[in-house]
């Protein structure tokens, strides 16, 4: 007997609440129930899917951002699934989801961020590059590594095809995507991590963790993009009228970037730590680990911990910093700008030792290990273009008829320039401040005619001895 889309929607959802009878709920505090069924029970209940914090050393400014990357993982899982189910009730036999296909995109979520190293992005972006002279390994890469690693490890049975889409799944935004292109349900590798537009059920999880363990207010409402979101031609659509939804999304993303994620004090501290992990990494060989899941999911925060209070000599510069950072003793801030709009294609890298040449005679003599230098690149996911234009909406749910939204339709109080670039210089001794701000004023001079940054380095931090 034929059904309609209808009656597969009840089923479906009818075989959901089945399972729950059999399943683990976990109370999450921003999704409220997560249900957890016993073949997914096999990767949480496993000692790899842990202890690592979801913002790294944000907690050390923001108090409250102590929430793990298990958490988030958990609260991804489960928005895959209402999204593979939102457009399934809403579509039915005309996209053709069966149960496994639910089950591939939630395990997706879950395992999507099983690969990162200890302090978020840091591990991979700052300090890997430093000690392995520009690597270029990522924790998409290492996430594949690790759920291969989980499986035989724990002996979980799983279906070859389900395990390969998971790992496809979890690259499709990465680099390294497959270039094999899918044939069949496409739009099934959007939901976790969106290679094709940033619209993802990823973004929907963090933005609104984040926010809210930072204490920050957040009026994203990702339910309404996840409640309308639309099938057609084989990718994920949204409704016209929800355009301004969908750019305060990566609006929302923009702003935690640059004041949560590289915050000045953040970037201080992260700047540190990469300074400690250099200089500990040939006695603990933190590196080495990067190619073994054996090994590399053991690597967690607690190596802060680990430097802190050993006594061997061979770490005590890499001590002496990690104690500087738990008395407050930072790197100290001494100013930043924005890069122009018209420098930034072919903006060029400043390193200390431009500031150090930028000295005029007769100035305090710095040396270029006396200066850190951050360059924080912050976008709506899609580099200086515009993000809407790569989405594609519908009308209404009467047509099949999809199509972007080009910059002359947008609202005209939306940014018409998608991207800043932003260069911080720090001194690594307070008493030289005054020195480092006065050679990164010289600097911009120098380069641009004119002083960038919005305001001077205060006078009492020029003072500080």
């Amino acid at each position: 007997m034929e059904t309609n889309g209808n009656e597969e929607v009840t089923s479906l959802y009818s075989l959901s609440c089945r399972d729950r009878r059999f399943s683990k709920h976990i109370h999450d505090n921003v999704h409220g129930n997560i249900y957890l069924d016993p073949f997914f029970l096999q990767f949480v209940d496993t000692e790899q899917l842990r202890e690592l914090k979801q913002l790294g050393l944000t907690h050390m400014v923001y108090p409250g951002a102590v929430h793990s990357r298990f958490e988030h993982s958990l609260g991804v899982y489960w928005l895959a699934g209402e999204a593979v189910h939102t457009v399934q009730g809403h579509q039915g036999s005309e996209i053709n989801i069966e149960r496994n296909d639910i089950r591939t995109v939630k395990l997706a979520g879950l395992l999507h961020d099983v690969g990162h190293g200890p302090f978020s992005h840091l591990f991979e972006r700052e300090f890997l590059p430093r000690v392995l002279n520009g690597s270029e390994w990522s924790h998409e890469d290492m996430s594949v590594k690790m759920i291969d690693y989980i499986v035989d490890a724990h002996h979980i049975e799983i279906d070859a095809a389900i395990l390969n889409n998971v790992k496809e799944m979890v690259l499709a935004s990465s680099a390294n995507a497959s270039q094999n292109t899918v044939n069949e349900k496409r739009f099934l590798y959007d939901i976790v991590a969106n290679g094709r537009n940033g619209i993802d059920v990823d973004k929907f999880d963090y933005i609104v963790r984040d926010s809210r363990a930072c204490g920050l207010g957040c009026n994203f409402q990702f339910q309404r993009l996840l409640e309308t979101m639309r099938v057609m031609g084989d990718e994920i659509c949204y409704r016209a009228k929800d355009y301004l939804t969908v750019h305060k999304l990566f609006a929302t993303r923009a702003d935690l970037h640059r004041t949560v994620y590289t915050h000045a004090k953040v970037k201080a501290i992260e700047l540190m730590v990469v300074d400690a992990l250099t200089l500990a990494n040939g006695e603990l060989s933190i590196s080495a680990s990067i190619q073994e899941p054996a090994k590399f999911w053991k690597l967690d925060d607690s190596i802060l911990r680990q430097i802190e209070t050993s006594d061997k000599q061979e770490l005590k510069k890499a001590r002496d910093l990690v104690l500087r950072i738990r008395r407050r003793d930072l790197y100290q801030f001494c100013n930043e700008f924005a890069v122009p709009k018209d420098k930034q294609e072919h903006f060029k890298d400043i390193t200390p030792q431009d500031i150090v040449c930028s000295q005029k005679n007769g100035d305090t003599p710095l040396n270029e290990e006396d200066i850190s230098v951050s360059i924080v690149k912050i976008d709506l996911t899609r580099g200086r273009s515009n993000p809407l234009e790569s989405i594609k909406f519908f009308q209404d749910y009467e047509s099949d008829y999809k199509f972007p939204i080009r910059d002359e339709r947008i609202s005209h109080l939306l940014p018409a320039f998608c991207q800043d670039m932003i260069v911080r210089v720090y001194s690594k001794k307070p008493e030289l401040v005054g020195a480092v701000s006065k050679a990164f004023e010289n600097y911009q001079l120098k380069t641009y005619g004119m002083k960038a940054q919005v305001h001077d380095t205060p006078e009492k931090k020029k003072r500080r001895v």
